[in-house]
């Protein structure tokens, strides 16, 4: 796609759920004295946030109380096209003017009808859906990592709302960040085209010997 004569620019999209209650597992303090934190005593309801970055930035957040769905999808299609695409170029094709191809993974909604329907009625948005358990390949995973962590750099607890620290974290995140992440992935492409198996950090730690990786 890259190389099309038509540009078309990848757009990688995915959704994280995000609790007060979760913290770092582990931490510092004076020797010989237990390191803790205080968290809320409920747990309270999940926060789903759906992102997009691209190698410019990242480009769209929105967060929901609950988990994300097809209606809440299109919704944040249609803000990404909004900012994506000015309004003079709208419902206009041509080998001049980019495609912007969303990249993600294969949730159930991502293939439902409707926004399979409403791709099919922006020609200048496209899917594109990754291989299955291949989270590797789609540099928004990093996003999402690094921006949980940032997120309590802000001190949710008592600073802010949570929401305005998930907006905070996410303006921590630069292009630079999102380029390195980008490139991370990419290493894994001529692996990918030569269809070898690609193995995680997790099966070479645990089983350092090839041979039992391979049985």
């Amino acid at each position: 796609m890259e190389a099309n004569q038509v540009p078309h620019e990848i757009i990688y999209v995915d959704e994280a759920g995000f609790n007060l209650a979760k913290r770092h597992r582990r931490g510092r303090n004076i020797i010989g004295q237990r390191a803790t934190v205080t968290v809320p005593g409920q747990r309270g309801a999940n926060i789903t946030m759906c992102a997009a970055i691209s190698n410019n930035s990242a480009l769209l957040h929105k967060c929901q109380i609950g988990p994300y769905n097809t209606d809440r999808l299109l919704l944040f299609l249609e803000d990404l096209h909004e900012r994506l695409v000015p309004e003079v170029e709208r419902g206009q094709v041509g080998d001049h003017l980019p495609i912007y191809v969303i990249t993600w993974d294969n949730v159930a909604f991502h293939h439902s009808r409707a926004v399979t329907t409403w791709f099919d009625a922006h020609p200048r948005m496209m899917s594109h859906f990754l291989a299955p358990y291949s989270p590797f390949l789609n540099p928004i995973e990093e996003f999402f990592s690094a921006w949980r962590w940032k997120v309590f750099d802000h001190h949710p607890h008592d600073q802010m709302s949570l929401l305005d620290a998930m907006d905070a974290a996410c303006q921590d995140i630069t292009a630079e960040h999102c380029q390195g992440w980008i490139k991370h992935a990419k290493r894994f492409f001529p692996q990918c085209l030569a269809r070898e198996d690609i193995r995680c950090d997790v099966d070479e730690n645990m089983w350092p010997n090839a041979e039992d990786r391979a049985e």
